[in-house]
């Protein structure tokens, strides 16, 4: 009896070559900005405003981890903290410009320029929203802990949020809302593993009121615009009917109240470039631009002088 191949039973129309070759037009909603190579596809310097950290970054959640960062040590009193933020426009390509390849050799937002390090010298580069949270919070010696069982927890915490995001993003989020057709077996298998991963975080916040314990850190920061999100039906559609997400009653607990700071609101708003005009802050450079350049501040101005 010959045995089967995992490949006899993929549904008829596709044959995996031996060799995989790009297809440009191979749909879906990111089709044309991805690409299997990396590099600058254009010279595109990057803009320099007036405070040391300079962020180059998009309202995605990848990018709202650091703008909740930088608004959290402000509120804290870390006056160094004060940033100018830049729109990184990825459906434009903007994310490919010799300038911000040169800070992030990865095309990914978020990227930081810190013109002011510790110790002086040289303007330091920091790329992966995971490595700008760790860089903010020991440059500023906040967010996270000293002892060695809370800072272990911390990290245990942010490294499983950088490990399992893909499987929301990438894989649910991609399949269940951008993807050129559905397909029911990636649906459900990323579906599960998001449902997993919601119970995770639900049996562990029934006995924690953060992630790491009693206090609030950078686990915190780098988990909640994902799972938050998801958690208060604002990622995907109606994902969030999908999924169910308000059976996990403790994730909708630590959702509401990390929600409710308002450090996180004005974090949602930076670089955000879509949704209500009154949550959008394009650009960040200091903390009235939030009274003052909202886009239903700006638009309305921009129409009658044209």
């Amino acid at each position: 009896m010959t045995e089967k191949s995992p490949a006899d039973n993929f549904p008829a129309g596709y044959e995996v070559p031996k060799v995989w070759t790009w297809d440009k037009g191979n749909g879906g909603t990111f089709a044309n900005i991805n690409r299997p190579i990396a590099g600058p596809t254009q010279e595109k310097p990057l803009p320099v405003g007036k405070h040391p950290l300079q962020l180059y970054s998009l309202g995605t959640p990848n990018g709202v981890k650091v703008t909740i960062m930088l608004e959290e040590l402000l509120a804290a009193g870390h006056t160094g903290a004060e940033y100018d933020a830049w729109p990184i426009r990825i459906g434009d390509g903007d994310q490919f410009g010799s300038g911000f390849v040169d800070v992030n050799p990865n095309s990914k937002i978020p990227a930081l320029m810190d013109h002011a390090p510790k110790g002086g010298g040289a303007p330091v580069r920091v790329f992966e929203s995971a490595s700008i949270l760790l860089y903010l919070a020991e440059k500023f010696g906040a967010f996270l802990p000293t002892d060695l069982r809370a800072r272990t927890e911390t990290f245990n915490w942010l490294f499983w949020q950088m490990g399992s995001a893909p499987f929301l993003g990438g894989g649910f989020g991609h399949f269940y809302a951008y993807a050129p057709i559905h397909i029911k077996y990636a649906i459900d298998r990323y579906a599960m593993e998001v449902k997993r991963q919601l119970d995770v975080l639900d049996r562990h916040l029934a006995d924690n009121q953060f992630l790491a314990g009693s206090e609030y850190t950078i686990a915190d920061m780098a988990t909640w615009p994902w799972y938050g999100n998801l958690a208060l039906g604002q990622a995907y559609g109606d994902a969030g009917i999908f999924l169910d997400v308000q059976s996990y009653k403790n994730v909708q607990r630590w959702t509401a109240e990390i929600a409710a700071r308002p450090a996180v609101k004005r974090g949602r708003m930076v670089n955000r470039l879509s949704g209500d005009p009154t949550e959008q802050l394009h650009e960040r450079h200091d903390a009235s631009d939030f009274d003052t350049k909202t886009q239903d501040k700006i638009a309305p101005a921009s129409a009658a002088k044209a």
